[in-house]
């Protein structure tokens, strides 16, 4: 590459733009923007005696794979491995909630039974999921309840820390302390 062309795509890349050398001519193309999109809504961690009661009202076994979407600092996929044996996944959009997850899951021991994906959790693949836990905004929940409905087979159960799904009625809900917990099951193909 010659001193002119080195230059120019080392200034280049502070305005985002990507030059790729090639013998005969240098290429010039606009840098895909990849900068994530905000939280949707900001980290509140569900209290332990809350996480507990959500894992139990979803009936989580060790044969169970639970996802937590905004899992935050990892307490739901934590405990899911530490208490009850489930594989779980936690997914989170913030890379500082992603790390101080995985810190965590160190600190429990339990890295060989959780993972956590740093991506928005409308755009991840949840198929392989059992149990799908929630801290969300109603609105929220909403939004996400066709993603639920597509991608999760029939009998996951879902529960949801404090928020509903508008006119998806739950099959159970519990007090705790201050927060309610709710639990659906995602019904057979064309059942309501």
């Amino acid at each position: 590459m010659h001193r002119r062309q080195f230059l120019a795509a080392v200034a280049s890349s502070a305005a985002g733009i990507a030059y790729a050398y090639e013998p005969s001519r240098i290429l010039l193309a606009q840098a895909a923007a990849t900068t994530p999109r905000s939280p949707d809504v900001i980290f509140v961690p569900t209290p332990n005696e809350v996480v507990d009661k959500m894992l139990q009202m979803a009936k989580v076994t060790a044969k169970d794979t639970v996802y937590d979407l905004g899992c935050g600092d990892g307490r739901i996929v934590i405990t899911a491995a530490q208490k009850f044996g489930a594989r779980a996944v936690g997914i989170d959009i913030d890379p500082r909630r992603i790390a101080e997850a995985t810190a965590n899951a160190k600190a429990a021991r339990v890295t060989d039974k959780v993972r956590f994906i740093e991506g928005d959790l409308f755009e991840a693949d949840i198929g392989e999921a059992t149990v799908v836990s929630l801290y969300l905004l109603t609105r929220l929940n909403e939004k996400l309840k066709p993603k639920l409905m597509k991608e999760l087979k029939p009998g996951t159960r879902v529960v949801s820390h404090a928020f509903d799904m508008g006119d998806w009625k739950p099959e159970a809900t519990a007090q705790v302390s201050a927060s309610t917990v709710y639990l659906w099951r995602i019904p057979a193909s064309g059942a309501k």
